[in-house]
């Protein structure tokens, strides 16, 4: 799930990726090396990175936060679709497992009944098709194949595991990006380069697979502490995000549809796809 912590850690990347788009080991592109970080510096360490003339980009939220209302019926949205590895394979009254193993379910329908088997990070090919032979009335294995009784309707089908998230909560904060320099020269270049960038950011993506909705509000120059050789300047900046739960979701391979009578409620039919 996201929350503030997954902001800053997302702007403070977003920092570090405009002033070092050849990596770290290139000279930064805002004319100065940059240390960036949520929270507040260390007094001990920024004392040192200004002697040496390291910028500090520091990002902390501020008090307070202004609720948002959330999605209408807050669905779920998938993040992460199933991947299928496994595969079960239909010829005749026979089924024959094949591809990579990993956790999966596996259906067998025979003659409109459904038996389902999930795949195990330990099972093998011929594991699978004897843990189905064993669910299934009047089967049997043979390595990878399960052989089903003769005449029947068979349909085979494999079902990953995928993920997915829904908003429980919406809210704005606002965020101080604040820049720590040891002389004013040195404070507006690097500010001057990193701020247009930052503001310009509208789509934040987190690491939940919500988007976080970024605003540029204002920035200004604060020298209160000039004497000591310190020279900051503070972007403010305001995000919309969603607190998120998120968990894993099983595919359907199992269908059914159930035909009921609209005036007495009662079933009509029930039948398995």
């Amino acid at each position: 799930m996201a929350d503030i912590s997954d902001v800053l850690k997302q702007v403070s990347g977003l920092v570090a990726g405009f002033a070092y788009p050849n990596g770290t080991a290139q000279p930064s592109a805002a004319g100065a090396p940059i240390r960036t970080y949520p929270g507040w510096p260390t007094p001990n360490k920024l004392e040192t990175d200004l002697k040496t003339g390291i910028v500090n980009v520091s990002l902390h939220d501020m008090p307070g936060e202004r609720r948002v209302d959330e999605s209408i019926g807050q669905p779920w949205t998938v993040t992460q679709r199933p991947a299928h590895t496994l595969t079960a394979t239909v010829s005749g009254n026979m089924v024959t497992m094949g591809g990579a193993v990993s956790p999966q379910n596996v259906l067998i329908q025979l003659n409109g009944q459904d038996y389902i088997y999930t795949a195990q990070p330990s099972d093998t090919l011929n594991s699978i098709a004897a843990a189905l032979s064993a669910l299934v009335p009047g089967a049997s294995s043979n390595g990878p194949a399960v052989t089903l009784p003769a005449g029947s309707r068979v349909v085979a089908r494999v079902g990953g595991i995928g993920s997915a998230f829904r908003e429980i909560t919406r809210q704005e904060k606002h965020i101080m990006v604040s820049f720590w320099a040891g002389a004013p020269a040195l404070r507006d270049s690097v500010a001057s380069f990193l701020i247009p960038r930052l503001a310009d950011v509208r789509n934040l993506l987190l690491p939940d697979g919500s988007f976080a909705f970024m605003r540029y509000e204002r920035n200004q120059n604060n020298d209160a502490q000039q004497t000591g050789g310190l020279y900051r300047r503070d972007l403010f900046l305001s995000v919309r995000f969603s607190t998120t739960s998120t968990q894993q979701v099983a595919e359907v391979i199992a269908p059914v549809i159930n035909v009921i009578n609209a005036q007495s409620g009662q079933t009509i039919v029930t039948k398995q796809l």
